[in-house]
């Protein structure tokens, strides 16, 4: 590696299984790479992404953020100050340390009122601690701007989810659009899931953005998200997993 992070962040439309691929890659990364760091962002405010790695939130990024915001509307203006010089490490108190990997949660989307300068604060200190990784895998809410304006804007790998429907990859078309004024990335694919066939290929249109792999539904994924269990569990020949693993070897980063 170039001694830079390289930080995958996924996008798509709402119920297009972002947050299961995501673990998907979370799991093949640290398979392949056993000795890299690896930290997963759910940026996500459904916050789903713990569930499905298995992890246990105690504190997120937007607890820490209301902290200060609470500090600063109260008028303590010296407190805030210095809420925020540790807020660096209270971000790494939010931080939890698994056998693999690292897991942080961004947390709810902010509440009223601009606190542009707390927000841009906490999204350098994420951006900061980011180069302490070697990948990092971001789980993102519907849309992009969220990705750039609550935790970094630039990414090296955007990862853009569809499903077979016409409105899946009109959605990720207009996100490529938002990410190419607002994200900085090098390399950039979707992957196509939830197929209910291959024999639909070649009429998905993904207008020019390269598919890294079509996912076919996974029964081994619905019966684990029923049962609530870790897709870190699951078997190597899962449709994800193996969709994943080729997804990523296309885009270079295993």
């Amino acid at each position: 590696m170039e001694g830079k992070a390289k930080i995958i962040a996924l996008s798509g439309k709402g119920g297009v299984g972002k947050t299961s691929i995501s673990a998907a890659i979370v799991k093949e990364l640290v398979k392949s790479c056993p000795d890299k760091k690896i930290l997963a962002i759910d940026a996500d405010p459904a916050v789903g992404l713990s569930t499905a790695l298995g992890v246990d939130v105690k504190l997120t990024i937007d607890d820490i953020r209301k902290e200060i915001v609470e500090t600063v509307e109260d008028g303590k203006t010296k407190a805030a100050i210095e809420l925020l010089g540790d807020a660096r490490y209270k971000i790494f108190d939010a931080i939890v340390e698994t056998d693999g990997f690292a897991f942080i949660a961004v947390g709810r989307p902010e509440s009223a009122g601009c606190y542009c300068k707390i927000n841009s604060y906490l999204k350098e200190v994420i951006s900061l601690i980011s180069n302490d990784f070697d990948y990092v895998v971001i789980d993102g809410e519907a849309g992009i701007e969220q990705i750039n304006r609550r935790v970094m804007e630039k990414v090296t790998h955007l990862i853009l989810v569809t499903d077979a429907s016409k409105k899946g990859t009109q959605v990720i078309n207009t996100i490529k659009e938002v990410a190419d004024g607002l994200v900085m990335y090098e390399k950039i694919g979707c992957i196509v899931n939830r197929l209910p066939s291959k024999d639909i290929i070649g009429i998905i249109d993904t207008n020019g953005i390269p598919v890294l792999s079509y996912i076919e539904n996974d029964s081994n994924l619905a019966i684990f998200d029923i049962e609530g269990k870790s897709i870190l569990d699951l078997p190597e020949n899962s449709n994800v997993v193996k969709g994943v693993n080729e997804a990523l070897k296309k885009l270079e980063i295993i």
